[in-house]
């Protein structure tokens, strides 16, 4: 009798997990302050530092937490606002940086090839050559 209500148990145990939701959190465990150096760059890192934000200075950028590689930055709404001031113009080329970068394709205009390629990028991290960057 003992083992039928074990063997209950692991089933219902089982099933209950199965159909679960999972929820995957984005954090880290900073374990410990540091100091690395490369060349002329010195990064200096501090036990228990809260690090889920973005830095900048000149022309570097530094992003905390758990982002897998890739350039730091995401297509945002400051993106779509530079790329919605040149919707459908038709005159995009070298000597206007491709409508300041919103022709994404580059192929002369802005239309719903690039519109395509921008939601294809929304709230990713940015491509290496994202021009509306």
């Amino acid at each position: 009798m003992k083992v039928r209500w074990i063997l209950l148990f692991a089933l219902f145990f089982i099933v209950a997990t199965a159909f679960g939701d999972y929820d995957i959190i984005w954090s880290t465990i900073d374990g410990g302050g540091g100091r690395s150096t490369g060349g002329p760059y010195v990064l200096t890192g501090t036990i228990g530092q809260p690090d889920a934000a973005w830095s900048s200075g000149g022309n570097y950028e530094l992003l905390g937490g758990f982002w897998p590689g890739g350039p730091l930055c995401f297509v945002n709404f400051e993106h779509f606002a530079r790329f919605a001031e040149h919707w459908l113009d038709e005159d995009c080329s070298e000597l206007n940086n491709w409508c300041d970068g919103a022709d994404l394709e580059p192929d002369g205009d802005v239309d719903f090839g690039d519109l395509k390629r921008f939601v294809d990028e929304w709230l990713y991290s940015c491509p290496h050559d994202w021009a509306l960057r």
